[in-house]
């Protein structure tokens, strides 16, 4: 009988736990898609865009769209919707089916949305988890699913970076209108972006495949000391989340795993390449120049993930000559503009026409299971 009021009093304690989090998740999510952090990188972007165009004079420049190769403009245009229907895939397939394609076109958007006004290195994941448990998946599975998206991404950069480096022998870091100093921080910024990139994914794989109570215990231990104590209770949350997430993942086929990897791969060489599109809009490419972009573009990508604006926004835009300047010349500034309004201001927009709706949809939803902390 004892033993019995014990277990309820642990459901309910658990219970109340969940409830917890899931209000503090609406705040978090309608806290992520305020005017302000939508506004905050559209200036930042519009601004270092300017300062690019009026500090070298070349307002002129932008006349030199007329002499785009129209084919390519289309092709990067045509590239970026099959990316993004890639990622639709990847998201419905993790899932199990249990999101429909309309569904995940929505996840996609608001995903791609909240990633636009946070910080590089804080990116969507937290809203994405948010998102998914909304869509009716159960908080366990919202964690699994996202927890590792991120591990597949991560592993593409962990796997693609040394290959990069390998093939261009050294050029795939820019020396463009760049001293030896400033090509040394670069390489700085790089290797230490990769080093954190690497630690916290490998981190991660232990913690969802291999002891995530282990996992969790290490996380106490370290916040046992007194200097972390303050983070102790953030750290028994984050275990159980790893622990819940862990749980979901068991008992996938070779085919999901399979086809979660394949779908990364795709998604992430349809990013890079819609690039190359762009800048063979404007200039002559050869075969050897487009692997070396792309080469650059995944260095790029890493060391924009240390960026600490909304987007990258303002970021991307100045550090974007140093990267492809070689092979522009003139146009560089043109194509970073265009790179832009293609990758990024979209998804603004996009975002804030399907937010209200998503919200109306959603709003008062529960999951369709219930699950308590482990």
């Amino acid at each position: 009988m004892r033993a019995r009021a014990l277990v309820g009093k642990a459901e309910k304690a658990a219970a109340a736990s969940l409830n917890t989090y899931m209000d503090q998740n609406k705040k978090t999510i309608l806290k992520s898609f305020s005017p302000v952090k939508i506004l905050l990188p559209v200036l930042l972007g519009l601004a270092a865009t300017a300062w690019l165009f009026i500090r070298d004079n070349k307002l002129d420049d932008l006349k030199g769209i007329s002499e785009a190769h129209w084919g390519w403009l289309l092709a990067a245009v045509v590239v970026l919707i099959i990316r993004d229907a890639g990622y639709m895939y990847r998201i419905r397939h993790l899932t199990n089916k249990f999101l429909t394609w309309r569904n995940s076109i929505d996840v996609i958007m608001l995903w791609e949305f909240a990633s636009a006004v946070t910080p590089s290195v804080v990116g969507g994941t937290t809203v994405a988890t948010i998102i998914l448990n909304k869509e009716g998946i159960p908080l366990g599975k919202s964690l699994a699913y996202v927890m590792f998206t991120a591990v597949l991404d991560n592993m593409f950069f962990i796997l693609a970076a040394p290959i990069a480096l390998l093939l261009t022998q050294g050029q795939v870091f820019p020396t463009f209108g760049l001293d030896a100093s400033d090509v040394a921080k670069l390489q700085s910024a790089f290797y230490i972006s990769y080093s954190l990139i690497a630690v916290y994914t490998f981190a991660m794989i232990y913690a969802l495949f291999i002891k995530p109570r282990a996992f969790k215990w290490l996380l106490l231990k370290i916040t046992s000391w007194r200097l972390l104590r303050k983070w102790r209770v953030s750290a028994f949350q984050h275990g159980n989340e790893i622990i819940w997430a862990s749980e979901q993942l068991k008992g996938n086929t070779f085919g999901y795993w399979a086809k979660a990897i394949l779908s990364t791969i795709f998604v992430w060489s349809a990013r890079y390449f819609l690039l190359n599109c762009l800048i063979a809009a404007f200039v002559d490419v050869s075969l050897s120049e487009h692997l070396l972009i792309i080469s650059r573009n995944l260095i790029f990508w890493i060391v924009m993930l240390i960026a600490i604006t909304p987007g990258g926004a303002g970021i991307v835009e100045m550090a974007f000559p140093s990267f492809f300047g070689l092979f522009l010349g003139s146009f560089s500034s043109i194509v970073v503009v265009l790179y832009r309004l293609i990758t990024y201001y979209p998804y603004l927009l996009l975002g804030s026409f399907f937010l209200p709706k998503w919200i109306a949809k959603v709003f008062g939803h529960h999951p369709k299971e219930s699950e308590v902390p482990v």
